[in-house]
């Protein structure tokens, strides 16, 4: 029965692969099922197997990567930003490290924008209740202090995703700590 698991894993690999390559010049609606098993290399009846239609593996695809994120959130239990929170944002990394190719499509100009609110939507939860406990009086100024990190950190992101070989999870989550930590420094600072 592992062989069959294993075959299964590899089987979605080729066809998210294939699928991030095809998006690279297309929008989803534009990507068929004939295009991407012609350029996987797999029979339609294999994809069938796994996925109703591109649609259907999209969505797939998009909510196996938001379980992997929650399981990091549940992994690293909200407090106050500090030394603990280096290794939930090295784990984000690492996600996206693990999945670059298909994250680079999701994210990149034929991707879903939704996909993307998804995400901000879990990490915004997950993050602002504790920001709001650590600066009450800061309401104000830390709406607009959480959007500049949060599209600074979407940017850095798909910087570094579309770079062929970029610095590791590690650097990148080192970086992106730094980031934040001056952005809180600003806010404790006030105006």
């Amino acid at each position: 029965m592992r062989g069959a698991d294993r075959r299964v894993r590899k089987t979605r690999r080729q066809l998210r692969d294939g699928l991030a390559d095809l998006m690279r010049n297309k929008s989803i609606k534009e990507i068929t099922v004939k295009e991407l098993v012609e350029k996987v290399d797999i029979n339609r009846s294999t994809f069938y197997l796994h996925y109703s239609d591109i649609y259907d593996m999209m969505e797939k695809v998009e909510n196996e990567l938001i379980e992997n994120i929650e399981e990091v959130i549940e992994k690293h239990p909200v407090g106050p930003f500090g030394e603990k929170s280096f290794s939930f944002i090295e784990d984000m990394f690492s996600i996206l490290a693990e999945n670059k190719k298909i994250c680079t499509a999701l994210l990149g100009p034929n991707g879903d924008m939704t996909f993307l609110h998804r995400i901000e939507e879990m990490i915004s939860e997950h993050s602002m209740r504790v920001l709001r406990e650590t600066y009450p009086e800061k309401a104000q100024e830390l709406l607009y202090s959480y959007a500049f990190c949060m599209s600074g950190c979407v940017g850095l992101i798909k910087a570094w995703l579309q770079k062929e070989q970029g610095e590791s999870p590690q650097e990148m989550a080192n970086l992106t700590f730094r980031f934040i930590v001056n952005t809180l420094n600003v806010l404790q600072m006030g105006t």
